[in-house]
């Protein structure tokens, strides 16, 4: 029987991980593999998903997390290779992806006996749509959906939540649901396959990622965290994303730093005892100057030295 394929997509910072991680922790009994294909080599949310971004792992609830390394198909046959194997696979696109492109990958005849795509979860940050409506990678994103997970909803008066389900409404999503709700496990996991809609993709050329830049910065020592706060505070303008592990002088647990729009937060991380930095920060082109964020990281490790 072939193991389906939950694709998760959505723009950056929309909560992806977030909603992997609820999935895997879910009273649903199955083993569950998830490929997880950030922008750039540092791979942030594999490390979140599973405390490590080596190869792959075995989760506590008997899950497996693997990084995407460039090969979609080769990473699938190594899930699929695994014994036992998983009975579904988990997809996460990164956040400036158009899913169509890894559609068209998952349409190949080889993997689809194996493992086919059953269904695209796109999840949409509340407060962010409106800004987002017109958005060419957005509305991709959202065409691509057979499910809609609605996230951050509780920053939202009712009248802005209402406005955005109607607009996602007249998207034509066959389900909607909010992230603060339980999951709905039997349509995420469901079988069911849009197989003709998916041949439809094949045609389709996915858009270009080259709109965003991306920075990526480690450091081996502890930094000042007014420093780095004052410092992101004057990037933050210019920035989409930014995600990381920090270590804060006179602070002995690591830190999970993530900014989505101006929404930043600062959490004590799963692999509280891991030490050094690394950030990666992501932005528009022409808008994000990578080169001045670099020279301020560089002060920044300077004055940690």
């Amino acid at each position: 029987m072939s193991v389906p394929i939950l694709l998760v997509t959505g723009f950056l910072g929309a909560g992806k991980t977030t909603l992997i991680n609820r999935l895997l922790a879910a009273n649903h009994g199955r083993r569950i593999g998830a490929i997880v294909n950030d922008f750039g080599s540092i791979n942030i949310d594999a490390d979140i998903l599973s405390g490590t971004a080596e190869g792959v792992i075995g989760l506590k609830n008997g899950c497996i997390c693997c990084t995407l390394q460039g090969d979609l198909l080769r990473t699938l046959k190594l899930l699929l290779n695994q014994k036992p194997a998983p009975d579904l696979i988990v997809i996460e696109a990164s956040g400036v992806a158009d899913p169509v492109g890894i559609v068209q990958s998952l349409m190949d005849p080889v993997i689809w006996f194996q493992a086919s795509l059953g269904n695209i979860v796109c999840v949409v940050d509340g407060p962010d749509a409106p800004e987002r409506w017109d958005d060419p990678l957005f509305q991709a994103q959202l065409r691509a959906a057979d499910l809609v997970c609605l996230s951050k909803t509780d920053s939202m008066s009712p009248e802005d939540q209402t406005a955005v389900r109607t607009r996602l409404g007249m998207s034509g999503r066959r389900y909607t649901f909010d992230f603060a709700s339980d999951l709905p496990l039997a349509v995420l996991i469901s079988e069911g396959s849009q197989v003709n809609r998916r041949r439809e993709s094949v045609g389709q050329v996915p858009l270009r990622d080259d709109r965003f830049v991306h920075l990526e910065w480690t450091c081996e020592a502890s930094i000042d965290m007014q420093a780095f706060q004052d410092m992101i505070s004057r990037l933050s303008p210019y920035l989409l994303r930014a995600k990381g592990f920090l270590s804060f002088r006179g602070h002995n647990d690591s830190m999970l730093f993530q900014l989505a729009g101006q929404r930043a937060t600062l959490a004590r991380a799963n692999d509280s005892k891991r030490s050094g930095c690394t950030l990666v920060l992501i932005g528009e082109r022409g808008e994000f100057d990578t080169d001045a964020a670099r020279l301020e990281l560089e002060q920044l490790e300077e004055q940690a030295a």
